[in-house]
């Protein structure tokens, strides 16, 4: 069943690089959807990649078919005496703190969940900051005066990126309308780009010419649609303005990257702790993406509009809300 374990081994060891190598066991679990989603996974694996280039550590991941075998894969590695587990995920939320509670000398890494045990280290992103930054860049670029968004599954998180989305976009245009649809409510709403294709489609056929998604690899039939249509999509998680250049007006960055990076590092350096951590604008968390592919459909005006918000939300000035939290102070 965990035939898929692939191991990543790194140049070989050598110097005091061996004695590290010998003294920390990284893990990575990724959520469904594969290591190579172009979203949250690829964005994960990015970060262990960096980790093990930088300290010439070894680390183990595994991509789980399904949610059913997320326990049984913590179990595994815990018993093998791994020195640190990253999971990926708010789906792990109840598999890490059951197996976090059986082998309490192991450290576990959660991404997207808190869990409060003494050896859980719970890192969240606050993705309302991120997106409004993104809904002032599509209020800012449409022409119909509709925007679209499609969440994956209908979950808190999600709802969080579509608060910060709609807010960003009403704080630069207060009369634009906002059509949002949702792939699913259970965890395959990940993975059904078909069906996310077919609500963009729709949402484009209803006058939105542009369409934030936060669907994980569900998004990519948003960013298809979009190609198809000649509207313009938004990307998730990892910088997705490669997918369809040109269609992909900008990609919410969603540094979970730097979050498994710095939770190997920790880990392997002995400055690893466990606790709750929140990264957002100011913790360089969430960002919003401009590249060789996308930067000609931002004027020198969007930028630093866009700075200035970014500064204002730093500094408190503005308050983004986040599910059902206040709204922003102009």
């Amino acid at each position: 069943m965990l035939k898929k374990l692939a191991f990543a081994i790194v140049a070989a060891f050598a110097g005091s690089s061996a004695g590290l190598a010998a003294d920390i066991q990284p893990v990575l679990l990724y959520d469904v959807g594969g290591k190579f989603d172009k979203s949250f996974n690829e964005a994960a694996h990015v970060g262990a990649e960096k980790f093990s280039t930088e300290t010439r550590i070894s680390y183990r991941d595994f991509e789980p078919s399904s949610e059913t075998q997320y326990e049984q894969a913590l179990k595994r590695f815990a018993r093998r005496k791994a020195d640190l587990i990253v999971a990926v995920g708010v789906g792990y939320s109840v598999a890490v703190r059951n197996v976090a509670s059986q082998y309490p000398d192991v450290k576990f890494t959660v991404i997207d969940a808190i869990i409060e045990l003494p050896n859980v280290q719970s890192i969240t992103f606050r993705e309302n900051e991120g997106s409004f930054l993104v809904g002032m860049i599509a209020a800012m670029k449409t022409e119909s005066n509709k925007i679209g968004f499609i969440g994956g599954m209908d979950i808190p998180l999600i709802r969080r990126f579509e608060r910060g989305y709609q807010q960003g976009a009403e704080y630069v245009n207060g009369d634009i309308t906002l059509i949002e649809n949702y792939v699913g409510t259970t965890p395959s709403a990940w993975n059904d780009p078909i069906k996310a294709s077919e609500m963009a489609r729709s949402q484009y056929a209803r006058g939105a010419d542009i369409i934030f998604s936060a669907a994980g690899p569900s998004g990519l039939g948003v960013i298809q649609a979009a190609k198809d249509t000649g509207n313009l999509s938004i990307g998730v998680d990892s910088n997705q303005n490669h997918v369809a250049p040109g269609f992909v007006l900008t990609s919410m960055l969603k540094r979970v990257d730097l979050a498994v990076y710095m939770a190997m590092k920790e880990a392997s350096d002995g400055s690893w702790q466990a606790g709750h951590r929140v990264m957002g604008l100011e913790e360089g968390g969430v960002d919003y993406a401009v590249d060789e592919h996308n930067k000609g459909m931002f004027t020198d005006e969007m930028k630093a509009r866009l700075e200035q918000a970014r500064a204002k939300i730093i500094s408190g000035e503005i308050v983004v809300g986040d599910v059902a939290g206040s709204n922003s102070s102009h």
